[in-house]
């Protein structure tokens, strides 16, 4: 890499926290979640929501290669 990317690689790890706008302070909803215990149901919801999602795309992705496969024959 050149120099100028290697300065251009350090002030992006520099300047990036600031731009996410988190601060020291704790998220309230969070500890709202925690406390009542319904920060399992968010988890096991996102859960649910990204396994349908992974299911989903190995069986495009298991259709595709069929139909690949059909085109070459």
């Amino acid at each position: 890499m050149t120099r100028l990317s290697w300065i251009a690689l350090l002030l992006v790890f520099l300047v990036a926290p600031d731009l996410f706008g988190q601060s020291g302070t704790d998220v309230e909803m969070a500890d709202v979640l925690r406390r009542d215990g319904k920060i399992y149901t968010v988890v096991a919801g996102l859960t649910l929501i990204l396994t349908a999602l992974i299911f989903f795309m190995i069986r495009v992705d298991k259709k595709i290669f069929r139909l690949e496969k059909r085109m070459k024959e």
